[in-house]
């Protein structure tokens, strides 16, 4: 797969380099004109001290475009903070951040995924933001304790949720009207092999794929079981049946061609704009609501939201934080990186330009103020996301440290099932044994 470039560069070079107006050398974020930062006064009284934070992020051309017009809207607030920023894709951003973690020189704000958030957390990498909630540096005031306590480990604050999220899926309800499917409001995971053999007969994919980190998990959640045990020394199950019956079924949707092929699908970038579904190839894409406005955005088509397979069984369905955003404990400017983070949660000016893309906004406050600004697109994702909170139960503890080598092996497994260099059961048993052997070693 071709690697992404990580980009390093400050916001105000990379905005003029766009096009955007400003005299040459200026260490500043030029304005643009087209977002509420131009009707935003600066700051005004004592000349604040000069700071400089690093911000890191990963997603799609779309993320980075608006977090940018996010960050120029900060600088004309913050007269005296300069913002440099680094993203990239999801699977590039860890393999940089990892070498950063090591040499301890992480960027001062970044954004967390729950994935990681314990093998960062218990390591003393994260500041414990609560001292910055006691303060009010950080306003969580208008916030729901459950929307805060994914973020804490060992009862620290190490995380702050960027914005609700569920599991959906985003679909093209052209294509699915054009081959006579109709999406049941109880869609189960088997009903899913007769969507994509009707597809596959007019040379359409059911989807890229699905993601096993994700969807695996999910699919023990809807049989009554979890991936991880309580004190995440092991798996949590010891039966191999679900792995069994799962993978059973994700191959026979493999063999059949209603997902893509596994060398196609290691060349995917891991953004909106290269999703099989977005490229009108395949009908859907099952990912996390908050991608829905990325995934139409990119489409430039109406794309609409269906329930994720199977989310009435068992309580299968819960909510999550779609991502956090963390302040690296190595930062030298600790309280301005927490009004950093505080601005992206708590400014309604900054979530206007965000419009829930990260997930739909925690306080209670920036929620109601963007309600009448809407579009449909974003209308769909606040409402799905309000019926997923009447429907979810809690959401699994964070993922223990090990959790990143359990997924990789995961999907190492699945692809080693899928090119039939194991047999679905004999898969399953060196998962198991394999998994468990990480996470112990991890534990000690």
């Amino acid at each position: 797969m071709k690697k992404v470039m990580f980009t390093v560069i400050s916001a105000a070079l990379l905005l003029a380099g766009c096009g955007t107006s400003g005299s040459s050398g200026s260490t500043s974020t030029p304005s643009t004109g087209t977002s509420p930062a131009a009707s935003s006064a600066p700051t005004t009284g004592a000349k604040a001290d000069p700071v400089t934070l690093r911000v890191s992020w990963w997603g799609g051309q779309a993320r980075h475009d608006y977090t940018l017009k996010v960050i120029e809207l900060y600088q004309q607030k913050h007269p005296n903070v300069k913002i440099e920023s680094e993203y990239a894709a999801f699977d590039d951003y860890w393999k940089k951040l990892a070498p950063q973690a090591a040499a301890n020189g992480l960027p001062d704000v970044f954004q967390m995924d729950v994935s990681y958030l314990t093998q960062y957390g218990t390591r003393g990498q994260l500041e414990d933001l609560t001292p910055f909630t006691t303060s009010g540096v950080l306003n969580v005031k208008d916030i729901a304790e459950n929307s805060i306590s994914g973020g804490k480990i060992d009862g620290k604050l190490v995380a702050m949720n960027a914005g609700s999220n569920a599991l959906g899926g985003t679909f093209d309800p052209q294509m699915l009207k054009d081959n006579g499917i109709t999406i049941k409001e109880d869609l189960t995971f088997g009903d899913l092999d007769a969507i994509g053999a009707t597809l596959k007969a007019k040379g359409k994919l059911l989807a890229g794929d699905l993601r096993h980190d994700v969807y695996f998990p999910f699919y023990l959640r809807s049989v009554g079981q979890k991936l991880y045990a309580a004190d995440g020394a092991s798996l949590g199950y010891s039966d191999d049946k679900a792995f069994v019956d799962y993978y059973t079924m994700y191959k026979k949707w493999y063999d059949s061609g209603y997902l893509l092929p596994l060398d196609k699908l290691a060349q995917k970038k891991g953004t909106a704009e290269d999703d099989e579904m977005v490229l009108g190839n395949a009908a859907a894409t099952f990912a996390w609501s908050n991608q829905f406005i990325g995934f139409n955005t990119a489409a430039k088509r109406s794309l609409d939201i269906m329930k994720t397979p199977s989310w009435g069984q068992n309580k299968a369905l819960f909510l999550k934080p779609s991502m956090f955003w963390s302040v690296s404990k190595s930062s030298k400017n600790k309280e301005e990186a927490a009004k950093f983070v505080d601005f992206l949660i708590n400014d309604i000016d900054a979530n206007k330009i965000i419009m829930g893309e990260r997930g739909v906004p925690v306080s209670s406050k920036v929620k109601e103020a963007l309600m009448p600004l809407l579009t449909p697109e974003q209308k769909k994702v606040f409402e799905y996301v309000a019926w997923a909170e009447k429907n979810a139960s809690p959401m699994d503890p964070p993922s223990p440290i090990g959790s990143v080598e359990v997924e990789k092996l995961l999907k190492d497994t699945a692809e080693q099932i899928m090119y039939k260099k194991l047999t679905v059961e004999e898969g399953a048993a060196k998962f198991r044994k394999d998994a468990n052997a990480i996470l112990a070693k991890n534990k000690k």
